[in-house]
């Protein structure tokens, strides 16, 4: 069935999304529009397998494409740029340090997609989820400066990946690494991508059907991760 013909669902102030499989195919997985950004919507919308995804001063847009880009823990490739940039230990990589900047960093926009979608809407809202122990960061600092960083939701065994920024050379792509090897550590399954993009695919990221992904969050979104697994800590003291 295509549904490249239908409107979009229009979202109510009840707290509830359609069925993905409603979403259309063009624009791929436009699902639903309206609503509102509080986190018990944002974590109800991640939990499906939905996210926002608009600029303003357009009406806040719920998408679930198909395919899905998610990055498996135990595939992500490392350049060998990147390897020699771990080599030389020039960075200092932080867990869930200077959320609010690394965010705000993201909003700026990054070379390898145009424009940015993150709205002051967004940047309230998922600071709140930090605040909450739902959103989390990476922070990377070279000489005492923040120069990379990504962010995104942890739920289950998913890390739900928002964005990334770099001010240097491979900045973004150390934050990735030193992510997923934190996540391995905790038996965590994947980095949900979202939607595939020429960075990611590089970093390796690969697309599956929106099906298997629904069906891989039924069965993990309500594992536990450890117990204090969040806490801000320097990951380069515990991760060669």
């Amino acid at each position: 069935m295509t549904h490249q013909h239908q409107l979009p669902y229009l979202l109510t102030d009840e707290l509830a999304f359609p069925d993905v499989d409603l979403a259309l195919d063009e624009p791929n997985g436009l699902l639903a529009v309206g609503g509102d950004l509080t986190s018990e919507r944002l974590l109800l919308a991640y939990q499906q397998g939905i996210f926002p995804w608009y600029s303003a001063p357009d009406p806040i847009i719920w998408w679930s494409p198909d395919p899905r880009a998610v990055l498996y823990l135990e595939e992500m490739k490392v350049s060998r740029s990147l390897a020699k940039s771990l080599r030389n230990k020039n960075y200092d990589v932080w867990l869930n340090k200077d959320f609010s900047k690394v965010i705000q960093h993201c909003s700026e926009g990054r070379k390898y997609a145009e424009g940015t979608w993150i709205t002051d809407e967004m940047i309230q809202a998922y600071n709140l989820l930090h605040d909450q122990g739902d959103a989390h960061c990476i922070s990377v600092y070279h000489e005492n400066q923040l120069v990379g960083g990504l962010y995104g939701l942890s739920k289950g065994k998913f890390f739900f990946g928002e964005s990334m920024f770099s001010r240097k050379s491979d900045a973004s792509k150390v934050a990735l690494y030193f992510l997923v090897q934190y996540l391995i550590k905790a038996d965590f399954l994947m980095v949900d991508c979202q939607v595939p993009n020429a960075h990611l695919t590089s970093l390796g990221s690969r697309n599956i059907r929106r099906e298997e992904f629904i069906d891989q969050l039924n069965q993990w979104i309500s594992w536990s991760h450890p117990d204090k697994f969040w806490v801000p800590k320097n990951l380069t003291e515990i991760i060669c």
